[in-house]
């Protein structure tokens, strides 16, 4: 098994030559935490080989699996071998080796350049914020203000402020009028830290909605520091748009792409990439977990919505090109 190893410097090689290369960390969620080091996507090792096929379709990709030390990794790469998956190996040491080279934050995670990106954008636009005692005097006054939470329905599940609305980040234009049908209601909007809560809130002021809007600073994390709960469960999330809220939000989005030029194809070319043995294209459905049962194309990835920003950042590495509908 020994050649199923790859040694620190070898890696980092790779994660430097620009070819294509999936890091997949293989430990258990609990340990990983928020996010795995060098960007790696956590598959933790007993849904390795029934997963990873939707993570890493085309079987011929340098793949590197890296787990706690202990030898799970190499293992389970002599597990992927026989299944077909010749050109896949673990990190030597896993984690903690890694860790004793770069320091104990081990390098970047997508939550790095997520940070530095959405700050960049705050500092840039002037997107305004409002703390958490702030709201909460707003909230106690009885003031006409919602709480919007722009992340994914299962972390708003496990802690949100109290009686705020469960609106992922990709939803927000769509919902927005049915969850502030009024002009004059302000609008705040968080997520547990900074970038989703940034992102959401310049999202709707560029969109030039009518109402006053700005992000809680430092979202949940922010709530409990101030002392305040937080609240758990679905207690309020999004519905099914409403033909008001459809036709609001094509005005909207109309504002807010009236300067972009994002890159389109047409769906026989993006099945014709989909086909090129050469390199990993991964379409991806950035509706809701509804919307896609009802009805979806036919395609080797999809994504959980609220989450195409962050996971493309993680996912993929120089030849891996990206489709969003």
């Amino acid at each position: 098994m020994a050649d199923k190893e790859i040694s620190l410097d070898e890696f980092e090689t790779w994660l430097a030559d620009g070819k294509e290369l999936a890091v997949l960390d293989i430990r258990d969620p609990a340990d990983v935490g928020y996010a795995s080091p060098l960007f790696a996507t956590n598959l933790p090792a007993e849904r390795l080989i029934k997963d990873i096929g939707r993570f890493i379709p085309r079987q011929v990709v340098r793949t590197v699996l890296i787990d706690d030390g202990t030898g799970v990794a190499r293992r389970a790469a002599a597990g992927l071998e026989k299944e077909g998956r010749g050109n896949v190996v673990a990190l030597e040491g896993g984690i903690p080796a890694w860790l004793d080279r770069h320091g104990k934050e081990g390098g970047p995670t997508f939550d790095i350049p997520g940070v530095d990106f959405t700050l960049a954008v705050q500092r840039e636009k002037g997107t305004p914020s409002i703390s958490a005692v702030e709201l909460e005097d707003l909230r106690r006054t009885g003031a006409d203000v919602v709480v919007i939470d722009t992340r994914t329905v299962a972390e708003f599940a496990r802690d949100h402020v109290p009686g705020a609305v469960a609106v992922p980040g990709a939803e927000l234009l769509l919902r927005f009028k049915d969850v502030v049908p009024s002009a004059d209601t302000k609008v705040v909007v968080s997520c547990a830290g900074l970038p989703r809560a940034i992102l959401g809130a310049q999202t709707l002021i560029d969109a030039r909605v009518p109402n006053e809007v700005s992000f809680l600073h430092d979202g949940t994390k922010a709530w409990t520091a101030a002392g305040f709960e937080l609240e758990s469960g679905q207690t309020r999330t999004y519905l099914a748009a409403s033909p008001a809220a459809r036709e609001f939000s094509k005005g909207a989005i109309s504002n807010l792409s009236e300067d972009d030029r994002i890159p389109e194809v047409d769906l026989p070319t993006a099945r014709l990439w989909s086909q090129d043995n050469g390199r990993t294209t991964y379409l991806l459905d950035v509706r809701t977990p509804e919307e896609y049962a009802e009805r979806h194309l036919k395609v080797r990835s999809r994504l959980k919505v609220g989450s195409c920003w962050p996971w493309l950042t993680g996912q993929f590495r120089s030849a891996a090109p990206g489709l969003c509908w």
